[in-house]
């Protein structure tokens, strides 16, 4: 019987822990991430695009007012 009490303790003592943990931060959504500021490096590469695609990781030398435009070709 005494085994029984010292288990219910333990439990009692794991969920009180359990609730009073430090939760996680939550990560940014991913729009703002992909508005990331842009860097310039010496070494690093420029990429040439051909197609659609998605450019993460610029290298330019100035970035003004961030924003998304959408561009549509009619052939």
């Amino acid at each position: 019987m005494q085994w029984l009490f010292t288990l219910l303790i333990g439990l009692a003592i794991s969920i009180v822990a359990y609730l009073l943990m430090p939760k996680p931060a939550q990560a940014p959504p991913p729009a703002v991430t992909d508005l990331a500021n842009p860097t310039a490096d010496a070494g690093r590469p420029i990429p040439v695009v051909f197609g659609t695609v998605i450019v993460k990781g610029l290298n330019v030398l100035g970035y003004w007012d961030k924003e998304t435009t959408e561009f549509t070709i009619a052939y």
